[in-house]
């Protein structure tokens, strides 16, 4: 730099940390001022990374992490977007070949502090100006006073106005901090020889540059703090984590609507409506062209009724409820969450600092052709392609690492080689790949790890470890497998209560097919399946003694679960599984839910006849019987649906004669177990047992007579779909 240059000259430019007006009047600015340095509110440590920037694989929105290695709570983040100030002032240095440095606290600092110092909230200067200017929303008055202000941004007013503000206030121990350490880097600057020094930092702060606050006084302020280890890197953001409702301090309302008026600097109103038509059509809504002219129209009036420069985003919303979305707020919902924040998702370059977990990922992803986006995407998955089955086991190995990129969807259809998912990507997740990387430096690796660690933990529920068997033969972790199966073993055997024996073995039953559906080996299963089943068995006759009525309903839920399961075990395994039902069910000490239950059962299986069932039903409705019982017997057997009642007409004849041999008290009494009962069959089934009633009872029910006249029709359909129609 130029010797004879002694004075210096520092200019502060005092903003909004995203604002399009702002990083536009930043940009001009600093090219009218051509300063030697910039200084920009933000954690020095990130001095190097500033360069990656300049990459043209960076797209932001982007943020600077630094967090605490091994405390994923101990974690900070510097947002930027295209339209905020201090992106455009680090695109004009590196355009312009001038050096950048970040001035606020360190954040080795910052994260030393904990957020429960009892500091008071910070001061919201916008909304104090706003106040005194007779606006009562700071957005509507930051908006025309900066952000649709044609022209420069008078900085040295905005300085003044915020000087004004802070008078008479003290910082907090915090903020006096943050602002000693910003002076302190300016004074360094000027040291290493700069000159014509720029400042870009938030308008709260710009008055702290000027205050003539001796060195000595910072030193102090600043000596002794404490300090943690951090690491610092780009990591992509996303609009609606700029948004002020997901919780940011610094976020705006409308990130989606400042990135328009930061790129369409000509006819915002009009580009904007006609992009609000564009998504209506897209959802299949008629929105013509002359819409779009009348919305234009209209918030053009209602700029001009209120007095504003421009119309802003409260008149086009307006106008595009009004005119284009006819009133409906889901209409107007839509363009919210579509528009108005957006559902951009930022991009680093590939030699950004990660971990080697983070690259793997982003390997696997280029590789399954996976692209990680903001917003919600459905992603329907066919396992018996090699390609969908790749991506179903990344998804579940990342779930295992505590990285849900995905959620699982309910299937629709039969097939179990479909796998729904909505897939949406979190800048948190970067944090978590971080975190997770400790486990291993590639995906399968860190989640085998991950759940065999999980799986051995002391105390673990039996339970968890059954569900984690499954997670991994849905991850394909073959590593992982034979030590989860033992911890399982290990829980099942030391495991006194049949109960949680019952709830954890469908999970298992589930999991072994998984080798004929996903190709995953599932060597070891049967064994440890075999085990539990057999416990089960042997502890089920004990398990059902002395229950009452919410611990039978209970037991009996877990109990239809492990029925269903056996139906995916061997032939032996089912066959065994039914003889020990049968002999529970032999028993006259049962309670009624658990006899009617088991009854129902052993007959849909075949175990038994209808003539025994019948017999069974009339012991169980009985004279001799209490009506209580009898009523949870019913709801016991009738769980099933109610089609026994529909096609055996002497079932239904037991119940109508027990129902019509009760006391007038006796009825009221069981009404509400029997309305329950009733009340889960479907309404076909409900009316067609309400139709043979009126008939005439069960044993007499009408479907002994046929109306020939009203059948000839489907007879005619049946023959000549089997080609016989002239006989």
């Amino acid at each position: 730099m130029p010797a004879e240059r002694t004075a210096v000259r520092t200019s502060v430019l005092g903003v909004r940390h995203h604002g399009p007006g702002s990083a536009r009047a930043v940009r001009a600015e600093l090219e009218r001022l051509a300063p030697d340095v910039v200084l920009i509110e933000g954690p020095p440590e990130a001095d190097d990374l500033v360069p990656l920037a300049g990459s043209p694989e960076m797209e932001p929105p982007v943020a600077l992490l630094a967090h605490v290695p091994g405390e994923p709570s101990r974690a900070v983040f510097w947002p930027f977007a295209a339209f905020s100030p201090e992106w455009q002032a680090i695109r004009y240095a590196l355009d312009a070949g001038v050096p950048v440095r970040f001035c606020d606290l360190p954040a080795a600092v910052a994260l030393a502090y904990r957020r429960d110092e009892g500091e008071e909230a910070p001061a919201d200067p916008i909304g104090a100006l706003a106040a005194a200017a007779g606006y009562d929303d700071p957005e509507r008055w930051w908006e025309d006073v900066v952000e649709h202000r044609a022209g420069t941004t008078p900085f040295e007013v905005v300085a003044e106005a915020m000087a004004a503000v802070r008078e008479g206030r003290a910082p907090s121990a915090r903020e006096a901090r943050r602002e000693a350490y910003m002076r302190r880097t300016l004074r360094r600057a000027v040291k290493d020889g700069f000159r014509d020094i720029a400042v870009v930092c938030g308008a709260w702060h710009a008055p702290a540059f000027t205050d003539p606050q001796p060195a000595a006084a910072d030193d102090r302020l600043l000596r002794g703090l404490p300090r943690v280890g951090v690491e610092v890197t780009w990591v992509p953001w996303t609009h609606g984590r700029l948004a002020s409702r997901s919780g940011y301090g610094a976020g705006v309302t409308s990130p989606g609507w400042y990135e328009h008026l930061f790129t369409a600097a000509d006819r915002p109103v009009e580009r904007w409506l006609a992009r609000v038509a564009e998504v209506l059509r897209e959802e299949g809504l008629p929105v013509s062209s002359a819409h779009v002219v009348e919305a234009v129209r209209l918030a053009g009036s209602l700029a001009a009724l209120r007095g504003r420069p421009l119309a802003g985003l409260d008149e086009v919303t307006e106008a595009a409820r009004a005119v284009m979305c006819e009133g409906e707020e889901a209409r107007v919902e839509l363009i919210r969450r579509r528009l108005v924040v957006g559902e951009r998702l930022g991009r680093v370059p590939g030699d950004t600092p990660m971990v080697p977990l983070q690259r793997d990922l982003r390997a696997e992803q280029r590789r399954l052709r996976l692209k990680p986006d903001a917003a919600d995407r459905d992603l329907d998955l066919d396992l018996r392609k090699p390609l969908d089955l790749s991506r179903s086991r990344l998804l579940h190995r990342l779930a295992l690492l505590g990285v849900p990129w995905g959620t699982p969807l309910q299937a629709r259809g039969r097939g179990t080689f479909r796998e729904p998912w909505r897939l949406a990507w979190r800048p948190e997740f970067d944090v978590a790949l971080i975190e997770a990387g400790v486990w291993g430096t590639t995906v399968p690796d860190a989640a085998a790890a991950r759940a065999v660690a999980a799986a051995e933990a002391d105390g673990v529920a039996l339970a968890d470890v059954t569900s984690l068997v499954e997670r991994c033969l849905l991850a394909d972790l073959p590593t992982a497998l034979p030590r989860v199966l033992a911890a399982l073993s290990a829980r099942a055997a030391l495991d006194p209560d049949v109960t949680r024996l019952m709830a954890a073995l469908p999970a298992m039953a589930r999991a072994r097919r998984y080798g004929d559906v996903r190709g995953t080996s599932a060597d070891g299963l049967d064994a440890v399946l075999a085990s539990m089943l057999a416990r089960i068995r042997v502890g089920l006759p004990s398990a059902l003694t002395g229950l009452d009525d919410d611990a039978a309903r209970d037991l009996l839920r877990h109990l239809d679960a492990v029925h269903a399961a056996t139906a995916l075990l061997s032939e032996e395994d089912r066959r065994e599984w039914l003889a020990a039902l049968r002999g529970v069910a032999a028993r006259d000490d049962l309670h009624g839910l658990a006899d009617g239950r088991l009854t129902r059962i052993l007959l849909d299986a075949g175990e038994l006849d209808a003539e025994e069932a019948a017999r069974r039903t009339a012991l169980a409705t009985s004279a001799g019987q209490e009506p209580a019982r009898v009523a949870c017997w019913m709801e016991g057997f009738l769980a099933g649906g109610g089609l026994p009642l529909v096609h055996d007409r002497r079932l239904l004849g037991l119940l109508d004669r027990w129902l019509c041999g009760l006391s007038a008290e006796s009825f009221i009494a069981v009404l509400p177990l029997l309305r329950r009962t009733f009340g889960r069959f479907d309404a076909p089934e409900r009316r067609a047992i309400g139709e043979r009633v009126r008939a005439g009872g069960g044993p007499k029910a009408g479907t002994d007579e046929v109306d020939e006249e009203r059948a000839a029709g489907a007879v005619l359909t049946v023959l000549t779909i089997l080609g016989r129609a002239g006989e």
